[in-house]
């Protein structure tokens, strides 16, 4: 587990983080959302003694990093300000972290292949695509099969199938019991990969909760309606308090009214319905909506 209590950090008169406190379930993706400028990578840096809180502190796995003797044999990260020496071989860098933590040697060949790098273990570092730097990172992170993963932005340069693998890669961790907390501006993406979210906005916590609860909780929930006489439906259901929105598609996303209940209009008015269906906002319209009311930039 990861156990985050009363975090802050400030620079000057700048709050980046305010009393931030979460916690992060093992066998999980938790989903680590807020805009830029929310204090997300600050609250990463702080995780691993890179950046000082004032106040607060960090726990993981009831240690705080600076603690852990052999620190890759309990967490693995990625984070954006990571960076290997550039003229070391990928082989050379994971035998460097794996001597350092008491890893055993063989660990390296055998993260290069998880993550597709085989073939390029006796290559310069600073000859690497921006793809294949994100991969070796991902290698030295599971280096020492570690409990926790902590990844910010771990999808940047990876292509199509590399966005699969990592997704089904993350996915595999947390089956396993592992605790996996990631930071992306992936909103499909993390859709598709976390179980729960923590949110934040101005240094502070907005939200925590699993997916699911989230999208229900916070999205917006519509019905769309497609017919041969939107005029007569749309008065219709005006009439009854409805809230419409025309897509661009010709349909009408309803609001204030369930399927059931615009079907039975509909019938009773003798109006033919060609498509009627529910729907919830994505994350991504959710996170925007939430991140809007709470006053803050809608750029993630």
């Amino acid at each position: 587990m990861i156990d985050v209590q009363n975090l802050t950090k400030r620079y000057g008169q700048r709050t980046v983080v305010e009393d931030l406190t979460f916690t992060v379930r093992s066998g999980a993706v938790t989903g680590f959302l807020g805009p830029n400028g929310a204090g997300k990578s600050t609250t990463m840096r702080m995780m691993f003694g890179l950046t000082r809180p004032d106040t607060g502190s960090v726990r993981i796995g009831g240690h705080a990093y600076p603690e852990l003797r052999y620190p890759a044999r309990h967490v693995g990260a990625v984070l954006e300000t990571s960076a290997p020496h550039r003229g070391l071989t990928a082989a050379a860098h994971l035998r460097w972290l794996a001597q350092s933590n008491r890893i055993a040697r063989q660990r390296v060949g055998e993260v290069l292949e998880t993550v597709g790098l085989t073939g390029a273990a006796h290559r310069r570092i600073g000859t690497f695509s921006l793809g294949m730097a994100q991969r070796l990172g991902l290698a030295a992170a599971l280096l020492g099969d570690p409990p926790v993963l902590v990844l910010d932005e771990p999808v940047n340069g990876l292509d199509t199938e590399g966005i699969r693998w990592l997704r089904e890669l993350l996915r595999h961790m947390a089956a396993e019991g592992r605790t996996v907390l990631v930071s992306s501006h992936l909103m499909t993406e993390m859709s598709m990969v976390a179980d729960d979210l923590v949110i934040i906005n101005r240094g502070r916590l907005l939200a925590q909760t699993g997916m699911a609860d989230f999208l229900q909780r916070h999205g917006r929930t519509y019905v769309r309606v497609r017919t041969p006489e939107p005029l007569r439906l749309n008065t219709e259901l005006e009439r009854e308090g409805a809230t419409l929105r025309r897509a661009r598609d010709g349909s009408v996303e309803v609001e204030g009214l369930s399927a059931a209940e615009i079907s039975r209009l509909a019938a009773a008015s003798g109006l033919s319905l060609d498509e009627l269906s529910t729907h919830t906002g994505s994350l991504e319209d959710t996170f925007l909506e939430l991140i809007g009311d709470a006053g803050g930039t809608t750029h993630v």
